[in-house]
């Protein structure tokens, strides 16, 4: 809901088109390639793009997928997958602690096994063993399985000298009204996909790759809009009914490497000091937040209340300024009356870079609606998830000035937190955490 906000609903995904009769048997891979910095691949077409159609003898299922089926997103890279892949319509965030007596050992052993799972799965291929079958029909989905580590991680592995300074726990702040039984964690894991059955198709696999390793600690489930649902990409809206993501950096801008991931070893950097070691080059920390928002209460606003809450018009995410969507706000600007536009306790004037030290976050959060209370009132709202190089630069200050006055304090509650190292991604035949885990 900051004006750094949720990334743009556009597609960094390139998506396969119908194949003719001659193109159906051409290998899967022989069609794929890299999109940019994004890690996505264009689109599998034919039978092969999805492993019942590929194994079926039917006419039905030897169909070609449509275009939201076949998107697939490379589990290999420098960076790992879900970070800037596009918005997703579905997704599950699940932390875990260690099992009593697991250590380093048993922690490498899950990584690989999850590692080996995630590139099967988000190729569009079955598990290796006793695949439950949930997502038969259906393609990669531009499915994305990413993990981190939290903060007890490292004294559960006898790590401690390879924390990161970044790591260190998040400050209180006013707005929080935490539940710790939902917060935080030894690992985390965050699954993202395009198609419901896919997403959990994955989740369900992930949670039986644990073995006795590791434990559930909490698991939360959201949603984005679908690809194709708007004549056109589009920003997201969250469930405030507000254009949601204006305002995230992009990969195209000069400074985003920098403001969101880890510097690599060999780069100049001080990628090996205790602030950002060595095997943390390349990934990036992701601060999870579970923000509940008090409908009931916001959806008492006019319209035009709520516009002055944010400092944006609701239909179309233009600055009150004037504009359209990416214009930039006019902070000076005042009415006949003297007063400011865009008011100095409004979201968007809160949460802007030049309004915090040139603070970035990427943030590629889902909404969630977990039901309703004894009262009726929603439980909905956000799980906000934020990237960034480094969170004391990051998100730590942008809280601290929306807990100092944002207007939008009012009508939200964080009720869940956690923060999160995630490394860098996988070589080809290694796994996510290898540098960290066998170093």
């Amino acid at each position: 809901m900051d004006d750094t906000a949720d990334t743009a609903d556009t597609a960094d995904t390139k998506s396969g088109t119908e194949s003719s009769p001659q193109a159906a048997g051409i290998s899967r891979r022989r069609l794929i390639g890299t999109a940019g910095a994004t890690g996505v691949a264009l689109g599998a077409v034919g039978a092969g793009a999805g492993y019942a159609a590929a194994s079926s003898n039917s006419p039905e299922q030897q169909a070609t997928l449509t275009s939201v089926g076949t998107d697939e997103v490379m589990f290999h890279g420098k960076h790992q997958p879900g970070i800037t892949t596009a918005m997703q319509a579905r997704g599950h965030l699940v932390a875990f602690d260690l099992a009593a007596g697991a250590g380093r050992k048993e922690a490498a052993a899950l990584l690989r096994r999850w590692s080996a799972t995630a590139e099967r799965l988000m190729a569009g291929e079955p598990s290796a063993s006793d695949d439950t079958d949930v997502a038969r029909d259906a393609g990669p989905s531009s499915l994305t399985v990413t993990f981190g580590f939290g903060h007890s991680f490292f004294s559960r592995t006898g790590l401690e000298k390879q924390r990161p300074a970044a790591l260190d726990p998040l400050p209180d702040f006013y707005s929080d009204h935490l539940d710790k039984a939902r917060s935080n964690g030894d690992l985390w894991v965050q699954i993202g996909a395009n198609d419901p059955l896919v997403a959990f198709h994955a989740l369900r696999a992930i949670q039986k790759d644990t073995g006795g390793a590791a434990k559930l600690r909490w698991q939360m489930n959201g949603f984005n809009r679908s690809p194709g649902a708007t004549a056109h990409p589009m920003t997201v809206r969250n469930l405030m009914g507000q254009v949601d993501g204006t305002g995230n950096p992009k990969p195209a801008d000069a400074d985003f490497n920098k403001r969101i991931f880890v510097p690599g070893s060999g780069s100049g950097s001080d990628s090996g000091s205790a602030q950002s070691p060595a095997w943390m080059g390349g990934g990036s920390y992701a601060v999870v937040r579970r923000i509940r928002m008090l409908l009931d209460d916001w959806e008492k606003l006019s319209t035009a209340a709520q516009e002055h809450v944010i400092g944006r018009k609701k239909s179309s995410g233009a600055p009150l300024t004037g504009g359209k969507e990416t214009t930039e706000p006019d902070l000076e600007k005042t009415d006949a009356n003297g007063d400011l536009v865009i008011p100095l306790n409004a979201h968007a004037r809160i949460t802007r870079p030049d309004q915090n030290g040139g603070s970035a976050l990427l943030r590629r959060p889902f909404s969630y609606h977990d039901g309703y209370d004894e009262d009726g009132a929603p439980d909905a709202g956000l799980l906000f998830i934020c990237w960034q190089a480094d969170p004391l630069r990051g998100f730590v200050p942008v809280q601290r000035k929306l807990d100092r006055g944002d207007a939008l304090s009012k009508f939200i509650r964080h009720e869940a937190s956690g923060l999160f190292a995630v490394p860098g991604g996988a070589e080809k035949g290694g796994y996510v955490g290898q540098a960290l885990l066998e170093g």
